[in-house]
Order: C-alpha cells, then sequence, then structure tokens
C-alpha cells in the first residue's frame, strides 16, 4: 500500500484552495487529536444554493492536507444539498488509495468540516 502516491504529495505540496476567502458566508473548523491535524474552512454559497467559492486552512500530515484540498476543488459549483449527502468514501476514492482506521481519520475531517460549516449557514 502506498499511502503517499504522487497525487497525494502534490496536493500536499501544493495545495489547492489553500487560504481564506473574503466575503464569507460560513465557516467552520475542527480538529484530529490522534493526528494533530487541525483544518478550518471558509464557503461563499451562492443564491442557488451552490457552492460559489471555498478555501481551507489549517495543519496536518499529507493524507489530511490532500484530502481537504482535493474536496475542496470537487465541491466547487455543487448544491449544499449534494455536498451535504457526501460521505467519507468519497475521501478515499479522492485519494486513491486504501487507508488504515487512523488514516480515515486524517482523510474524513475536512469532509466533516465541510459539512459543519454548510449547516451552520444561517
Amino acid at each position: 500500500m502506498d499511502l503517499y502516491r504522487d497525487v497525494i504529495l502534490d496536493h500536499y505540496k501544493h495545495p489547492r484552495n489553500f487560504g481564506t476567502l473574503p466575503g464569507v458566508h460560513t465557516s467552520a473548523e475542527s480538529y484530529n487529536a490522534t493526528c494533530g491535524d487541525r483544518i478550518s474552512m471558509d464557503i461563499v454559497v451562492g443564491k442557488n444554493h451552490e457552492i460559489e467559492d471555498v478555501r481551507f486552512s489549517g495543519n496536518g500530515c499529507a493524507i489530511s492536507m490532500a484530502a481537504a484540498s482535493m474536496l475542496t476543488e470537487k465541491v466547487k459549483g455543487m448544491r449544499v444539498g449534494k455536498v451535504l449527502k457526501l460521505r467519507g468514501k468519497l475521501m478515499t476514492d479522492l485519494l486513491g488509495t486504501t487507508l488504515t482506521p487512523s488514516r480515515t481519520k486524517c482523510a474524513t475531517l475536512s469532509l466533516e468540516v465541510l459539512h459543519k460549516a454548510i449547516l451552520s449557514v444561517k
């Protein structure tokens, strides 16, 4: 099992959508005590309930940061209802590798934060 294949390392070293957003509609953050990963997400939701823009920030292991980068690319333009239906299997599919239980938490942290942010939209 090659956890750190090229695509994971590329997203880790050159994360897409990293940073913060001005004019944020909602944001959330969470922490993975097992690994020490910390992720925050800023989201702009459009009038049609689509994710217009999303950025993440934080620090963590290669799996956590790569997963957040890949997830933000995936959800741009998606309707929030569809995003809320996404589950952890998507994250392992995006990463393209089998994960141990502890690494699964690293991979799904960004999805948890994204759901938390969407659910906090008023």
